[in-house]
């Protein structure tokens, strides 16, 4: 076995002032990647041989920025840089594994790399996160940041800061991070570097003559990002000597080797064969094996202090993998690390299988697809008309429709997903509170009217940035959908920030629609949790010929009952198919009707055998006709068509 090993040189550290107050000088060097894999054995994987470079010379950092602002480009481009990847001109989003991003053009999940780097004369470790830049995958983002020590915030230079770039910024200025600002797409024509970087400083206080300004897309300036890196992010802290603890901040499943964790190392070291414990549940595990994402997956010897990689432990059961999960070495215990706050669902939907008989499968693939995206929430569910489910929770719209496609495209099923909606809180009057995740849940009007105090729904303080012409228009979309104003600032001469008090409910439908187009896609919109406030909450119900029909009902603010009852009842009119008898559509709310729709009896014309005579004989085989149907209507029973609920949900969508 051939084993190359890396002469070390001495190497100090310089601490280095506040990133916030300081511009260092970067002298460039030439850059390569040396041979460090290079452990080959028949019918093995190659292996990379880490072990000598010590945590002085670790950078572990991500890359934040709005969406579309060129974070996976970038990786491309330092993937390229230290020879990861060939230049072949094909390498577009390397990271983006999922069929799901490449097709949207959108990363969803955050990937890491490791990347072997030479800055004056000493190699470099550098581990990589790429993150998503969607307000609805902010949880991989606060992940990806805790095993990171540094972060590039990346800003086009066309468009300037947006909602998410705020978002992303304070998300990492909370962590304690060293935070280094850099200018994307300054080659392009409509690029305005010089009014974005003003836009920096005024934001978030950072000098603009420290801002680098780069062409992610042409490589402009990537010879410089590295060691701006190297210069202005700190070596992990931790320390070798100590015993083994790791911070697990992601998990996916793989057919052959079960459950793979990916983990930053804080303290001590881990090879193959070490013996470790979950702090969680006390379950002692094997490692069989350890390495580093080189972007795929890569064996090394071991994994030492202020690494980040996974391991493969011999973990079979997808409940045993919980992110943020503290792990040490069998019989030396250590202090478990914070871990994270867990994921608030904003938005949650029932996923019903076509098939019954799926059902098992789909629960096998929601079980698997959870384990590599925790911030989904599951509990079972039944319906009378849908049969058994579940109700999921997601951060978002845009979450829940990523989390529907990868169903589909990775696990090969078919599903139903219900409108969306968000949870609401019940305060009874003897004190307690009760959440609703689903409109099953909500009390009747007569339960409302004897015991309830109050109905709650969630608000969100939401970001919209845009430019100073539609300020109009954004206003009024806001007031429309029961939008509270805060303030407005100005970040530029000519683009603006605006606060807005919103209630979750009203941003789950069309709102992000509407934004974009009352701004012909020049607006940003972000939001964060503004907590739980009263409000007048009604349950609208569906009833054919008086029967409830479960999954139809919603939870709505008093003033949209009418326009959505309507709106059903015209649309159930639509897909129900016409019976021997009348079935009447009707939706409700307090009790009261809200709106009516009738689909018309199929009629047999009795009379057609009569030619003349007595009208009385024409009445008497009318009447005998019309008790029939009275009596037919008494004993029927309308079934909605699975097909026709189908059809309501994709028309909702």
């Amino acid at each position: 076995m051939l084993q190359t090993r890396l002469a070390c040189a001495a190497w100090r550290w310089h601490a280095s002032v506040p990133w916030t107050r300081h511009c260092p000088a970067m002298t460039l060097s030439s850059s390569s990647r040396r041979s460090y894999v290079i452990r080959t054995a028949e019918g093995k994987r190659d292996e990379v041989d880490i072990s000598m470079i010590p945590p002085e010379r670790i950078r572990n950092f991500s890359i934040i920025a709005h969406i579309d602002h060129g974070k996976s480009t970038l990786a491309d481009r330092l993937l390229e840089l230290t020879g990861v990847i060939s230049k072949t001109g094909k390498n577009k989003q390397v990271l983006d594994k999922l069929k799901v991003e490449r097709e949207r053009g959108i990363t969803v999940k955050a990937q890491s790399v490791s990347m072997f780097y030479e800055y004056k004369g000493q190699q470099y470790l550098m581990n990589l996160i790429d993150t998503p830049g969607h307000v609805d995958f902010s949880y991989e983002v606060s992940r990806s940041l805790a095993a990171c020590q540094g972060t590039i915030l990346l800003v086009d230079a066309a468009q300037g800061i947006q909602a998410q770039t705020v978002a992303n910024f304070y998300l990492a200025f909370g962590e304690g991070l060293s935070v280094i600002p850099m200018l994307n797409k300054v080659d392009l024509p409509t690029a305005e570097p010089e009014r974005a970087a003003k836009q920096i400083e005024s934001a978030f206080e950072i000098e603009a003559d420290c801002i680098l300004k780069i062409s992610a897309k042409t490589g402009l300036g990537i010879e410089q990002v590295l060691p701006a890196v190297i210069e202005q992010t700190p070596p992990p802290p931790g320390s070798a000597d100590k015993p083994f603890k790791a911070l697990l901040f992601d998990t996916w499943y793989d057919t052959y080797v079960g459950v793979v964790c990916l983990m930053a190392i804080k303290d001590g070291s881990i090879r193959r064969g070490d013996k470790i414990v979950s702090n969680h549940s006390g379950t002692k595990y094997e490692v069989m094996e350890v390495g580093v994402m080189h972007p795929e997956q890569t064996p090394t010897t071991l994994l030492r202090v202020g690494q980040v990689g996974y391991i493969v432990c011999n973990m079979k059961s997808i409940a045993e993998a919980h992110v943020g999960d503290t792990f040490y070495r069998d019989r030396f215990p250590v202090e478990a690390l914070p871990g994270f706050v867990p994921a608030k669902s904003m938005v949650f939907a029932g996923v019903f299988p076509i098939d019954a008989g799926e059902f098992d499968r789909l629960n096998e693939s929601i079980q698997k697809l959870t384990l590599n995206d925790s911030s989904v929430s599951v509990h079972k569910e039944t319906s009378a008309a849908l049969g058994q489910g579940w109700r999921l929770g997601f951060l978002g719209t845009l979450h829940m429709d990523v989390f529907r496609q990868r169903l589909e495209e990775e696990y090969d099923t078919n599903i139903l997903i219900t409108s969306p909606t968000v949870p609401y809180q019940i305060k009874y009057r003897d004190g307690t509170s009760k959440f609703i995740r689903t409109p099953a849940d909500f009390p009747d009007a007569n339960i409302m009217n004897d015991y309830v105090e109050s109905t709650m729904e969630p608000f969100v303080i939401s970001t919209l940035i845009f430019p100073e012409k539609y300020l109009g228009s954004m206003l009024e979309l806001c007031t429309t959908h029961r939008g509270e104003l805060q303030n407005h600032t100005f970040i530029d001469e000519s683009r603006v920030m605006l606060k807005c008090r919103l209630p979750m409910a009203e941003i789950v439908t069309d709102f992000f629609d509407k934004l974009k187009s009352k701004s012909q896609g020049f607006a940003s919109f972000d939001y964060e949790e503004a907590g739980y406030d009263a409000s007048d909450l009604v349950k609208m119900e569906v009833l054919l010929n008086g029967e409830a029909v479960d999954a139809l009902a919603a939870v709505m603010h008093k003033s949209s009952v009418v326009v959505a009852g309507r709106e059903i009842a015209s649309r159930l009119k639509d897909v129900i198919r016409r019976q021997l008898f009348d079935i009447i559509i009707q939706t409700t709310a307090n009790g009261k009707i809200v709106a009516r729709e009738t689909v018309k009896q199929l009629r047999k014309n009795v009379t057609a055998k009569c030619y003349g005579g007595d009208i009385t004989r024409k009445m008497k085989l009318l009447n005998k006709q019309k008790e029939g149907k009275k009596r037919m209507k008494r004993i029927g029973k309308v079934d909605l068509p699975h097909e026709a609920f189908l059809t309501i949900v994709k028309r909702a969508e």
